[in-house]
């Protein structure tokens, strides 16, 4: 009876990691295909009244998505531990793609903003890749120490030191977005490693300060801030975005317009197809879509802390809980922007925003964190919710009689006359 109650425990342990594994699977799956969807309805438009090709922008974005998703299967399969060994040159790789970017010749400026390298037709976004990059260095160090840093120093070196270095060099394109997204996947890797929070309020502090220096030193950074606090006060300059958004939600009310008929997407809202994609499923989809994309991403960040701390390995719990913070504080400040909740970033819907490198980078680390998942099912095969495996042993160990006071005067004189005896066998 005891065995059959084990098996079913062992069994239990074992089929948890692998539903999580496969609704994890679904989950990205369905947020890309409907992504693909929503691109094309969000650009279609524009591009029929621009004399266009109108399948164009699906087509780039579907190509990124196949590559996206060769990735993530190969991920899945190829063991996260070995990306420990690759930490420091895919990190460098990083630096160097983005201090590249800002050589005249090498990066592209698109739109006040110098953050793209074109090889041939394909365009190359580094600070996408560098998320990737500083979440993988980070938690390989953080793993290879016994304590978390509960000091400022002890956080800067080398951590510290090497996030400001990249968030340096993304904010100097400008790209505050990924700044703030990368800012964030490292806040979540630190908490699950344990980092005091007294240590977050003084990074709080410090970034609170840099932010109000940066944006004190951009004037239009400076017109974001105004614009979140009272868009109609310039309606027709950096209110208009987010009016924009407002009356694209406006118009879809509770169920919406119907996919490709919504008309702000048309010459009104400006990147609808990237940053203000959610405001095109609100008008489309109307508020059953917005909430049904909400609880996607509910489901997937769940199921993603769920693997973090199922993970027993500290560079796979941190690889886990940094890509799942990544995705889930990107949602949350791209339908802050998009409702009005917070102030304009450019951050992209991850997953459903049309973005060739940015959709690569977010299926290759759902590829390992699959592969985490994966692993974390092998290695729990003989786990026992609520009580460890030396508990079940000996519960299935037959009860001993206590030995009564003549068998221990009979054991202890045994042993008295074997040791008295040159080690002769005692008989008792």
């Amino acid at each position: 009876m005891v065995a059959d109650v084990q098996r079913v425990r062992r069994r239990a342990a074992r089929s948890s990691p692998q539903l999580e594994y496969h609704l994890l699977l679904l989950v990205t799956l369905g947020l890309v295909a409907f992504g693909l969807i929503m691109v094309y309805s969000a650009s279609s438009g524009t591009a029929v009244v621009e004399g266009q090709d109108p399948v164009g922008a699906l087509a780039r974005q579907a190509v990124y998505a196949a590559v996206g998703v060769i990735a993530m299967l190969v991920l899945a399969r190829f063991s996260y531990r070995r990306l420990r060994y690759f930490a420091a040159p895919i990190l460098f790789i990083s630096i160097a793609l983005l201090v590249a970017v800002k050589i005249p010749g090498i990066g592209v400026n698109i739109k006040g903003a110098q953050r793209w390298i074109f090889v041939g037709p394909i365009s190359i976004q580094p600070s996408e890749f560098s998320k990737a990059a500083v979440l993988i260095f980070a938690s390989a160090v953080l793993a290879s120490r016994r304590k978390p840093p509960r000091t400022l120093a002890q956080l800067f070196n080398p951590v510290g030191a090497v996030v400001l270095v990249v968030l340096l060099l993304i904010h100097s394109q400008p790209d505050l977005g990924t700044t703030i997204a990368i800012a964030l996947m490292v806040c979540g890797i630190l908490l699950v490693a344990g980092t005091p929070l007294r240590l977050f309020s003084s990074v709080a502090i410090v970034g609170v300060v840099g932010v109000a220096y940066t944006v004190a030193r951009e004037p239009y950074q400076m017109e974001r801030i105004r614009s979140f606090l009272d868009p109609w006060k310039d309606p027709a300059g950096a209110g208009y975005q987010s009016i924009q958004a407002l009356l694209a939600l406006g118009s879809g009310g509770i169920t919406g317009v119907g996919v490709g008929n919504g008309t702000q997407k048309i010459g009104f809202l400006p990147e609808a197809p990237t940053d203000m994609i959610g405001a095109v499923i609100g008008e489309e989809l109307g508020l059953v879509g917005i909430l049904a994309v909400v609880l996607a991403f509910a489901l997937f960040t769940w199921l993603g802390f769920r693997i973090a701390l199922r993970c027993k390995d500290p560079f796979g719990k941190y690889l886990a809980a940094g890509t799942t913070t990544l995705v889930a504080g990107q949602a949350i400040v791209n339908f802050g922007a998009v409702l009005g909740f917070l102030p304009l970033t450019g951050v992209p819907l991850p997953l459903i925003s049309s973005g060739g490198s940015s959709l690569v980078v977010m299926l290759s680390l759902v590829g390992v964190l699959l592969n985490v998942a994966d692993t974390g099912a092998v290695s729990a095969k003989a786990a026992k919710p609520g009580s460890s495996p030396k508990k079940d042993v000996k519960a299935s160990e037959p009860k001993q009689a206590k030995p009564t006071r003549a068998d221990r005067r009979r054991r202890h004189g045994g042993a008295r006359r074997a040791g008295a005896g040159g080690g002769r066998r005692a008989t008792g």
